[in-house]
C-alpha cells in the first residue's frame, strides 16, 4: 500500500465534526487529531489506524481485538480507532472500500492493510509482521525531541509566493532551481503540479458533459480529463484519452497521447492506476 496513498491532505485537519461516536477504549482519533496521533506519532512507532462502524458488531468486535493485542505489546505500536461515518475525511483520503477496514501507518506512509473481520490469530500475525518491516527503522523514543528537517530557502519562497497567490512568482522560483539544479525532482514535480492546477482550476467543469455529447471534440475531451483529475478521478481521466487516442490519428493523436503521458507525471509511476493505464496506452498504439 505504499505510496498508493497521500496523507498530506490530513495533515492540516478541520475542527473535530460534532456528534462524532465515540470509539472503543480510549485509542479514538478523529480529523481534528489525525496527524498528531497518526501521521508525527508514526515516525516513532508504527501506528494501526482501524476505522470501524458502530453498527456492525464485527467491526466493534475486532476493535476489541486490537485493544487487547495492543495492551499485550506494551507501547509497542499504537492503535488508532477512528469511527468512519463521522470522519468521511479520512476515509476518502485512505481510500477505504469497506468497514472495518485496518491500516498500518509507519513513517508517515501507510505500509499494509487488511479489509474485514479477522481471527485473533491472524490478526497477531499481521501486527507481527508490520513490528518485524518496520524494526529499527523508525525513532523509537517518544520522549526524543523531533528534529525538523532543514529548510531550503529556495523552496520556502516557491510555497511563500503560493500562500500569497503569486503564482507567476512561484513558478518562476522552481524554474530557478531547476536552471541551478536541473535533476531536481522535487522541484520538476512541483512545478508540474503548479502548471496542471493553473490550467485546470481555469477549466469549467461543465467540460465533462460537452465532451460526453462530443466524442470528436479533441479540446473538451482534453479539458474534461483535466477536470476529472482535478476531482481526484484519474481513472476516468486516462480512460478519456486513451479513448481519444484509440480513434484519432496523426496530429491529434499526438497531441492526446502527450497530454496522457503529462498527466502520468503527476503521479509516483509505481501507482496501479497509473501502470494499469500505461498498458492501455500501449494497447491503443499497437
Amino acid at each position: 500500500m505504499s505510496g498508493a496513498v497521500d496523507l498530506s491532505a490530513l495533515k492540516q485537519p478541520p475542527a473535530a465534526p460534532g456528534g462524532a461516536a465515540a470509539a472503543p477504549g480510549n485509542h479514538s482519533v478523529t480529523e481534528a487529531d489525525f496527524e498528531t496521533k497518526v501521521i508525527r506519532r508514526s515516525m516513532q512507532v508504527p501506528v494501526v489506524v482501524a476505522l470501524f462502524s458502530q453498527r456492525s458488531p464485527g467491526s466493534v468486535e475486532l476493535m476489541r481485538t486490537l485493544e487487547r493485542l495492543n495492551a499485550d505489546d506494551r507501547g509497542s505500536w499504537d492503535l488508532a480507532v477512528i469511527e468512519a461515518e463521522a470522519n468521511m475525511n479520512i476515509v476518502q483520503a485512505l481510500r477505504v472500500q469497506g468497514i472495518p477496514t485496518v491500516i498500518a501507518v509507519a513513517g508517515g506512509q501507510p505500509l499494509a492493510d487488511f479489509e474485514g473481520a479477522q481471527p485473533e490469530a491472524q490478526v497477531r500475525q499481521w501486527i507481527d509482521a508490520v513490528l518485524d518491516a518496520t524494526a529499527g527503522k523508525l525513532e523509537g523514543d517518544p520522549n526524543q525531541a523531533e528534529q525538523p528537517e532543514a529548510e531550503d530557502p529556495r523552496f520556502t519562497a516557491a510555497e511563500d509566493a503560493l500562500a500569497e497567490g503569486d503564482i507567476a512568482g512561484a513558478e518562476a522560483a522552481y524554474e530557478a532551481i531547476l536552471a541551478e539544479e536541473p535533476a531536481n525532482e522535487e522541484a520538476k514535480a512541483a512545478l508540474r503540479q503548479l502548471r496542471f492546477l493553473t490550467r485546470a482550476q481555469q477549466i469549467d467543469p461543465t467540460v465533462v458533459a460537452t465532451a460526453d455529447a462530443e466524442p470528436g471534440n479533441l479540446d473538451a475531451a482534453l479539458d474534461a480529463a483535466d477536470v476529472e483529475l482535478l476531482e481526484q478521478r484519474p481513472e476516468a481521466a486516462f480512460d478519456r484519452i486513451i479513448a481519444v487516442i484509440k480513434r484519432t490519428a496523426g496530429d491529434d493523436r499526438t497531441k492526446a497521447r502527450t497530454r496522457l503521458l503529462e498527466l502520468f507525471e503527476l503521479f509516483d509511476q509505481a501507482e496501479p492506476f497509473v501502470v494499469a493505464a500505461r498498458r492501455k496506452l500501449a494497447a491503443a498504439l499497437y
